[in-house]
C-alpha cells in the first residue's frame, strides 16, 4: 500500500547545542530564508529554514527531546546524515563559507557524474557538500552508467 498523496516537504532536523552558530551558518551565512516555527521558551529553541521545497530545521537539545516525547520516539544518538546542496556555483559558495569561518574538508572537485562537489565541516559536526551541477538531467539521462534503479543490470 502506498500513501493516497506523496509527502510535500523534506524536513532535515539538524540538533545543535550551539544553536547560535548553526543559525548565523544557514540563515546568516548561506541565505537560507527563516519561517515561523514554534518553540516554548528557554533552551527550547527552533529555527526553521528553507531551500527550495526542502526545509533545514535547526533544533537545540532541549527541544529535540521535546519533541521525542510528545511523538513517543526515542532520542537519536546524534548526527548520522550529511547535507548535500545544490549551488550555482560551488567555488563561490566554499569562498564564502570559508570567509565566514567554515573548514573545508574537501576542496571543489569536478565528479564523473558531472558535477563540481566540495564538501565543508558545518555546526554541530555535521559535512555540508556543495554541488554544482553540470549538465541538465535529459543530458545524464543519455549518458552510459545513468539509469534509475529498476533499470540498471544486476
Amino acid at each position: 500500500m502506498t500513501l493516497p498523496q506523496p509527502p510535500r516537504q523534506l524536513r532535515l532536523i539538524i540538533e545543535t547545542a550551539d544553536f547560535d552558530e548553526a543559525v548565523r551558518f544557514y540563515r546568516d551565512v548561506l541565505g537560507l530564508p527563516e519561517q515561523p516555527a514554534f518553540a516554548t521558551a528557554g533552551d527550547d529553541r527552533v529555527s526553521i529554514l528553507t531551500v527550495a521545497t526542502a526545509t533545514i530545521e535547526l533544533a537545540t537539545p532541549a527541544h529535540a527531546r521535546a519533541v521525542d516525547e510528545v511523538e513517543g520516539a526515542p532520542a537519536a544518538d546524534g548526527p548520522t546524515l550529511r547535507l548535500a546542496l545544490e549551488v550555482a556555483d560551488t567555488v563561490q559558495a566554499v569562498e564564502a563559507v570559508t570567509a565566514a569561518g567554515a573548514r573545508v574538508l574537501a576542496p571543489p572537485t569536478t565528479t564523473p557524474f558531472r558535477t563540481v562537489n566540495a564538501r565543508v565541516a558545518g555546526p554541530a559536526g555535521w559535512q555540508v557538500t556543495f554541488f554544482q551541477e553540470l549538465e541538465t538531467l535529459d543530458e545524464r539521462r543519455a549518458r552510459d552508467g545513468f539509469a534509475t534503479d529498476d533499470a540498471r543490470p544486476r
